[in-house]
């Protein structure tokens, strides 16, 4: 039985991007392969194993077709490394110039490895380097010609054979996409205290709709909605829910949060703070949905897919529910 080989990719993003940039950054690159490892801040790994056939392209294509992505829609140049792991990817990558991509084809990882310093292989400090270099070791080639013994009398034998290893171009570990979150929590301060049940009303809604949104990101469906609602003398009241369903439809997110709150009947309260919080997450592929013979839901919810590419291609404030439009509220998301 031959085992397939693994193709990995490693990107480089030529451009300074806040948290949200590079989460979108990670979210365009899960459309070319699930198998897409963060490495902040400004790079990417990705394993295109499995991506090759959906592509009907080379390896070096699809690092093409990466890189073209990257700048239309987000105007990042960068460059790549191509090859069998992630520690020869990253190397690679960084022997690129802007733009550029080096490919290491399988078989020829040695010859590749052979004349480049020491001190280019990941994990070597100023320490082991000038150990290496007092006993005449300066590329890698002449770490890879050692004998072991030789090798574990200068370094100790744990860091001689993991040194050894990465000389011969050798690392087993797999591409590890993020571990999705275990609760996302959208919450809004006031910056007056709120009298108004209608503005309650907007308040909750938004914050419903960008936890949808997330969750839609995110690849995952929620089980549970919380709500907590804090008031002007910093007491709280908090309610929950389970959804009928796990969902991350905004419109079935948002009918649980404001049942929460027609719950809570804050006809007369002092509100200075919301927050929903939603939890018993799942990957959104595991989940099961009832299926609707009701038109207009097929309809929402196309409508929510495009306006989530909108948002993923112009900003997050593309496009807005309705109900918003007039709501001028500070939101953030943990």
């Amino acid at each position: 039985m031959t085992t397939r080989q693994r193709h990995i990719a490693h990107l480089h993003l030529h451009a300074a991007l806040s948290e949200a940039q590079y989460d979108d950054v990670l979210e365009l690159m899960s459309g070319i392969t699930p198998h897409v490892q963060a490495v902040p801040p400004d790079a990417v790994q990705l394993d295109l194993t499995s991506a090759l056939r959906y592509f009907d392209l080379s390896p070096y294509d699809v690092v093409q077709l990466a890189k073209m992505r990257l700048k239309g829609l987000y105007g990042i140049d960068s460059s790549a490394g191509l090859a069998n792991n992630r520690m020869l990817a990253a190397m690679a990558a960084d022997a690129s110039a802007p733009g550029d991509t080096t490919w290491i084809p399988a078989g020829q990882a040695a010859t590749w490895l052979y004349p480049r310093p020491v001190t280019a292989l990941p994990g070597i400090g100023r320490v082991t380097a000038t150990a290496l270099t007092r006993y005449g070791l300066h590329t890698i080639g002449q770490v890879s010609d050692l004998p072991a013994g030789t090798l574990q009398r200068l370094l100790g034998t744990a860091q001689a054979r993991l040194l050894a290893e990465r000389a011969r171009g050798h690392d087993p570990r797999p591409v590890t996409p993020k571990e999705p979150a275990a609760h996302l929590t959208a919450d809004l301060v006031l910056d007056r205290d709120c009298l108004d049940p209608a503005q309650h009303h907007r308040a909750v809604l938004g914050l419903a709709d960008r936890i949808g949104q997330r969750l839609r990101g995110e690849r995952q469906v929620a089980g549970r909605i919380t709500l907590t609602v804090r008031y002007a003398d910093r007491s709280s009241t908090t309610r929950t829910r389970t959804l009928p369903e796990p969902a991350n439809h905004s419109p079935a997110i948002a009918a649980t949060a404001l049942g929460l709150l027609t719950a809570l009947g804050l006809q007369r309260a002092r509100v200075r703070a919301y927050a929903i919080r939603a939890d018993d997450l799942l990957p959104a592929d595991s989940a099961y949905r009832q299926l609707s013979l009701d038109p207009g839901d097929t309809r929402a919810r196309a409508a929510e897919t495009a306006a989530d590419r909108a948002r993923r291609r112009f900003g997050s404030e593309a496009v807005r529910p309705a109900a918003l439009t007039t709501a001028t509220l500070r939101t953030s998301i943990e």
